[in-house]
């Protein structure tokens, strides 16, 4: 077998200072392109806050000049002094807060672009057999929801809890600064409604992670009940794909109601103690208590009654943003779950086949890398000669048709083309050698011509209409309403025979001297059979063709007709020949023949 050496790369060992606010883990690597804009932006949101608080301690100084003064006139400078000092405040407030929303939306802006071009390129070279295990469900939660959950870090959350951060300490020290008696009031009021939302919040990493799981699935079954809305809505509510999605939306249903169940009580003592009226009460019977013993004047309570009870506001969007920055980090860590999976390895030193023979070397592969779904098959596909690959539903012809474009890579042994291992030829060169004709039709939303012209861009219209009428769909289109430049939508009406045809098209421009058919004809009516056939006939021409069958007499004329049975080859030969041999083939094509004749 052919040695192929892959090219690896390892992670990144570099720390940043500023990964302390946002600790280390995925989103500390994945934010580090924007920490310098968002350690600006903290310290923007940090002033900004503080800038903030003061008119407030404006009004509270006005008030104890006010009352502490012999006379108006006598506090007057003071006065004119803290509104000078509370106009500053609010002024510099909106343009610190400002500038922070504005550059912190610029940061989220290049990090998201460049984390979404990171993704689109990176799951381009992951195995295609990826993308059918996980579902597009599971790519379109990592590229909105994901994503979104970051962008509310970036533009919102770390400027909440920096902004609240700050006006809790500024404010304590303000009122210490007054009296650090009263302050410790407030403080330990402020403490106590930490600690509840802390109880509160005990176990939501465990719930989140639960609710991210269930709202996958919620994702997975929608995408599912929505390509499958015609077969729902014809067979009614009893169908699976329904089933799926009624219990993927139970589940997270059921997820949230555990959460809430679990924290209804301690969530609604937490926002007792938030109420601006509890730390009223508490600061009010405090101080009046302290100005009856004589141990505070009433000028020096103003403080607390203007400063002290609006901090607790500030608390909420710390505990929000903090959940957040929770989300963030399991958005984050499943962002970079998607860019850490291998790819399919390009080999070090790629070689360009010169023939197109496929040759299956003692091929055995695993899914789970436990449980073989080909074992130990080999065979050969010569150029020019039609290969068919046949068996009991589950026997492993898909699989096996996957591996030679590398949907997924051989468990063991090695699957050629030209006498080179599949592994040492660029991905691309690989694909570009191939047309692929599957069973399930998938049509851009484009025009006619683009849907074809896919397989070679730069082909011209002309070289579009010869492809369109080998494959016999050429009448078809001209009787559209644009011709080919009608636009499809989702098929725009066409037969399943038609979309069939126009995908043989597709295949027929790109000149590929490889074509594998998947199942191309088993759904459909005789007519638009032969007329695919017809088409498959003009694909094939002159090329290695690997065609899975399901109906027989579709491959009776192919040069080798390969019988797979629980992912082993155990018969192989022409159709007379398998017929005369008397074993599995024979008595599949008698099964057929007989339930033809009935």
């Amino acid at each position: 077998m052919t040695e192929v050496a892959v090219a690896t790369t390892g992670p990144s060992n570099e720390k940043h200072s500023y990964e302390q606010l946002i600790q280390t883990g995925p989103l500390s690597r994945l934010f580090r392109p924007i920490i310098p804009k968002l350690a600006i932006c903290s310290t923007l949101s940090a002033f900004g806050a503080a800038a903030g608080l003061l008119p407030y301690i404006a009004i509270a100084e006005i008030g104890r000049a006010a009352l502490s003064a012999p006379n108006l006139s006598h506090a007057a400078i003071t006065v004119w002094v803290w509104v000078g000092i509370g106009v500053a405040g609010a002024i510099a407030r909106l343009i610190l807060l400002f500038a922070s929303s504005r550059l912190g939306h610029y940061a989220d802006a290049q990090l998201l672009h460049d984390i979404r071009g990171k993704l689109i390129a990176h799951l381009a070279v992951l195995p295609i057999g990826w993308f059918r295990a996980s579902g597009s469900g599971a790519i379109k939660k990592v590229m909105t929801d994901d994503l979104e959950a970051m962008h509310q870090i970036i533009a919102h959350a770390l400027g909440e809890i920096i902004g609240a951060t700050t006006a809790i300490v500024v404010g304590l020290a303000y009122l210490a600064w007054v009296d650090w008696r009263m302050a410790l009031v407030v403080a330990a009021t402020l403490l106590l409604l930490y600690v509840a939302y802390r109880v509160a919040m005990r176990s939501m990493t465990t719930h989140m992670a639960r609710l991210f799981e269930t709202e996958q699935k919620v994702s997975a079954a929608s995408v599912e009940y929505a390509d499958g809305i015609t077969v729902v809505k014809t067979f009614g509510t009893g169908g699976r794909i329904l089933k799926r999605f009624n219990d993927a939306v139970r589940e997270n249903s059921a997820a949230m109601s555990a959460w809430f169940g679990e924290t209804r009580y301690s969530s609604a003592f937490a926002r007792i103690l938030s109420s601006e009226m509890t730390l009223l009460g508490v600061v009010a019977a405090s101080g009046l208590w302290m100005v009856q013993h004589d141990m505070l004047a009433m000028a020096d309570l103003l403080p607390f009654l203007v400063v002290g009870i609006g901090l607790p506001t500030a608390v909420s969007p710390a505990i929000q943003g903090s959940q957040g920055l929770r989300k963030g980090r399991m958005a984050a860590g499943n962002v970079e779950a998607i860019l850490k999976r291998d790819g399919l390895p390009e080999a070090r030193q790629p070689r360009l086949p010169s023939a197109f023979d496929i040759e299956f070397s003692g091929v055995s592969f695993s899914y789970d890398g436990c449980n073989n779904v080909i074992e130990d098959l080999s065979a050969v596909c010569r150029p020019g000669t039609v290969t068919a690959l046949v068996g009991p539903s589950g026997a492993g012809k898909s699989t096996l048709a996957n591996l030679v474009p590398r949907f997924h890579d051989v468990t063991k042994g090695a699957i050629r083309i030209g006498g080179i291992d599949i592994r040492s030829i660029p991905n691309s060169t690989l694909l570009s050698s191939m047309s692929l004709v599957f069973q399930d039709v998938i049509l851009l939303r484009d025009t006619v011509l683009e849907n074809i012209r896919v397989a070679r861009p730069q082909a011209g219209v002309d070289e579009v209409m010869v492809a369109a009428k080998a494959a016999r769909i050429h009448d078809v289109i001209e009787r559209m309403p644009q011709g080919y430049d009608t636009y499809l939508g989702d098929g725009a009406g066409l037969s399943g025979g038609e979309r069939q045809r126009l995908t043989i098209a597709r295949a027929i421009l790109s000149g590929a001297p490889i074509v594998i058919l998947d199942e191309a004809t088993s759904a459909l009516d005789p007519d638009s059979e032969t007329a695919v056939q017809e088409a498959l006939a003009e694909l094939a021409r002159g090329k290695t063709v690997l065609v899975i069958a399901h109906r027989l007499h579709t491959i009776r004329s192919a040069d080798q007709i390969l019988v797979l049975q629980s992912g082993r080859l155990v018969e192989q030969g022409d159709h007379d020949q398998l017929v005369a041999k008397g074993g599995i083939y024979a008595r599949m094509w008698l099964a057929q023949e007989k339930g033809a004749a009935q």
